[in-house]
């Protein structure tokens, strides 16, 4: 593709998207719609209804009907209707993958994967319910027998962020309504057209009329009602740690599962592969433009290789395509809002203004189709007073820190209020537990970027910190969203013993 030559325009129709409540789609227009348009080339892909805490209720009411009918299948029955999820989205990858790029503003090369990685975690989810069981507990009588069940909390409120709009919500749908829990969605606004377009894939599987209901809208109104009303009995979250605390407290004694933000880091040893984490490390700044909860967005280099290190970081850096998402030679497309780049802006200039030095970026792209494409960028000499050590920048930056000393490292690493992954590069295998042992944060990579996560496998935010509360991630996720019944029988009956 020459220079000044741009894929066309995505060419999807412009449609309204309404509610999805009780297996039936509401479209009035006395709810108010916000216009959809694409973050990679602004043009218009549909107008999204804007539901009150009226369609919250009713969504509520819907869920907490259909709710009986999940508990009362079995976890098989229920394994099937969660695969017959997977099924739906596995049938439809190439054009929702279009839909997703649009809609979020990622390549379309990463908008497949996301899908594919979709469909296999409502796969795990549907498996895993068929294992979730009880156990039986010694009983200090000689006439009681004691033994738990596992069942779900009833109506799930879930509520999910824009940067991953297909594979969060997976986390929490496969595994609450494989466990028995009806659910009430509420996704971001900026990507609910692709969460629309999700649902309806879902609306033509037997899932009954009810279990799945998803009310869109902005996150005071919709997202507030969910948490608070009486009818939920538990609430999943993912985003910013602000968000999630305000959640927290509108939740009350409900029990909540909260993913929310991190930031790295990572951390390269004297003695690590520095090909290889130099390499991990532009994976985790820059796939999907650094918008990820466990993106690498500090990097503590151990002074005596940062000089190496620093070459080849620029180096992958400098080889990132930053262009249209539809064309396939694209390594990172714009980012998804005007709040985020601002916020780059903000971090970048902050960062340089107090000595940190811009070795690459650093500024909005002037030749792409919208004002929402950041360039790759690297700041050196960054310290542990600058925003971006301090806050989650979320965007595709790559902030240098140098240390001589480890004990400083865990120091530096554990002195900001975020703890949810962290990378460390190391060949010793001593060192590797010295520092996994001490870093707050409830994901540790050795060798690894701190964007590394098998799904299957428990990730969260570490005690002490903003990061969240619970596990999301396989058979983990299904703890979470379910609860355990101690069941005591009384087995001496008015008969005698021969």
């Amino acid at each position: 593709m020459g220079a000044n030559e741009r894929p066309a325009e995505y060419g999807l129709p412009d449609n309204e998207y309404g509610l999805y409540i009780e297996g039936e789609w509401r479209q009035d227009s006395s709810r108010g719609t916000k216009r959809a348009t694409s973050p990679a080339t602004g043009e218009p892909i549909g107008s999204i209804t804007m539901g009150t805490a009226d369609d919250v209720a009713d969504a509520v009411e819907a869920a907490s009907t259909a709710q009986a009918e999940l508990e009362s299948m079995t976890a098989f029955e229920r394994a099937d209707l969660v695969h017959e999820l997977a099924d739906a989205i596995e049938s439809r990858v190439d054009s929702l993958a279009v839909w997703l790029s649009a809609d979020q503003g990622k390549p379309i090369n990463e908008a497949r994967i996301e899908l594919e990685l979709a469909a296999e975690m409502y796969r795990d989810a549907a498996e895993n319910v068929k294992r979730a069981g009880g156990s039986t507990i010694p009983a200090e009588n000689p006439d009681k027998r004691i033994f738990t069940i596992r069942q779900p909390h009833g109506v799930y409120g879930v509520i999910t962020p824009w940067n991953f709009p297909v594979t969060i919500p997976s986390e929490y749908l496969g595994p609450g309504i494989g466990v028995g829990n009806a659910v009430v969605w509420v996704p971001a606004p900026t990507t609910s057209v692709i969460s629309a377009k999700l649902v309806e894939a879902f609306s033509d599987t037997a899932l009954p009329d009810g279990a799945l209901n998803l009310v869109t809208g902005e996150g005071p109104v919709v997202g507030e009602a969910v948490v608070t009303h009486q009818g939920t009995d538990a609430v999943g979250f993912t985003g910013s740690p602000e968000t999630g605390d305000l959640v927290a407290r509108n939740a009350g004694a409900k029990p909540t599962l909260l993913e929310l933000g991190g930031n790295g880091p990572v951390i390269v040893l004297d003695d690590a592969d520095l090909d290889r984490a130099a390499e991990s490390v532009a994976n985790g700044c820059f796939t999907n433009a650094g918008q990820i909860c466990t993106a690498s967005e500090r990097i503590l280099v151990h002074e005596d290789v940062h000089a190496a290190f620093r070459e080849r970081l620029l180096q992958h850096t400098e080889d990132v395509v930053l262009g249209h998402p539809l064309d396939e030679t694209t390594d990172m497309g714009p980012l998804n809002n005007r709040d985020v780049a601002e916020k780059m802006e903000t971090h970048v200039d902050d960062a340089v203004s107090h000595g940190a030095e811009l070795l690459h970026g650093g500024s909005l792209a002037t030749d792409q189709p919208t004002e929402l494409y950041y360039e790759p960028t690297v700041l050196d000499d960054v310290t542990p007073e600058m925003l971006t050590n301090e806050q989650e920048t979320f965007g595709p930056i790559a902030p240098i820190i140098t240390f001589d000393d480890y004990d400083e490292a865990i120091r530096i690493t554990n002195g900001i209020e975020l703890g949810l992954s962290s990378g460390i590069f190391t060949e010793n295998i001593s060192k590797m537990y010295y520092f996994a042992e001490r870093i707050q944060a409830g994901l540790i990579n050795i060798n690894e970027g701190s964007a590394h996560w098998e799904t299957h496998t428990p990730v969260g935010g570490h005690s002490g910190t903003n990061s969240g509360v619970g596990r999301i991630g396989g058979r983990y996720t299904i703890d979470e969203m379910s609860q355990i019944k101690n069941v005591t029988v009384d087995i001496d009956g008015d008969w005698e013993r021969s």
